[in-house]
C-alpha cells in the first residue's frame, strides 16, 4: 500500500501520512476500510515501528483514521477530506502532461515542483508567453519584458 521515496528528503512518517491523505481524497481508501497493521507496514517497508505509530497518530489526530484496540486501524467513517472526483478527460489530460514531462527528463520531484508552482502562482493566461529567442531555454515569463 505504501511507497517510500528514499531521496526525497521528506521524513518517512510524513510520506506515510501524505499517502493516506491522498488515497482518502482520491477515493482509493473508503470510509471504514482497514489500513495495514503497524507490523505489516514495518515488514513491507523495513522501517522503525515508531515511524508508523507516529504517522498513524498524526492521521488519527487529524480525524482521518480511527484505531480500534485489538481490531485494527480504519479510515474514519466521515473523514475530514472529501473524496475528489475528476472528469475522465481532465484526468487523461493530466496523465498525458506528466508523460510528456517525463519524456523531457523531469524527475518526480521536478514535476511536483512545477505543479506546486502552477497551484501557488496562478498567472493570467494573457500575461504568459514562451520566450523563443535564440539561446533561450523556452522559460515561461509573466508580466512585462523577460
Amino acid at each position: 500500500m505504501f511507497r517510500l521515496e528514499a531521496g526525497s528528503g521528506v521524513p518517512i512518517y510524513r510520506q506515510l501520512v501524505a499517502q493516506v491523505q491522498r488515497d482518502v481524497m482520491l477515493g482509493r481508501l473508503s470510509p471504514g476500510e482497514r489500513l495495514p497493521t503497524v507490523k505489516e507496514v514495518v515488514e513491507a517497508l523495513a522501517v522503525n515501528p515508531n515511524t508508523v505509530v507516529k504517522a498513524y497518530g498524526e492521521l488519527e489526530h487529524a480525524g482521518l483514521i480511527v484505531r480500534r484496540q485489538g481490531v485494527g486501524t480504519f479510515v474514519a467513517p466521515s473523514p475530514p477530506l472529501p473524496a475528489v472526483t475528476a472528469p475522465p478527460a481532465l484526468l487523461a489530460s493530466l496523465h498525458r502532461w506528466v508523460g510528456r514531462a517525463r519524456q523531457h527528463g523531469l524527475s518526480t520531484e521536478q514535476i511536483r515542483a512545477l505543479v506546486a508552482l502552477a497551484l501557488d502562482e496562478p498567472v493570467a493566461r494573457d500575461t504568459v508567453r514562451t520566450d523563443s529567442r535564440p539561446g533561450s531555454t523556452g522559460a515561461v515569463a509573466s508580466g512585462g519584458a523577460a
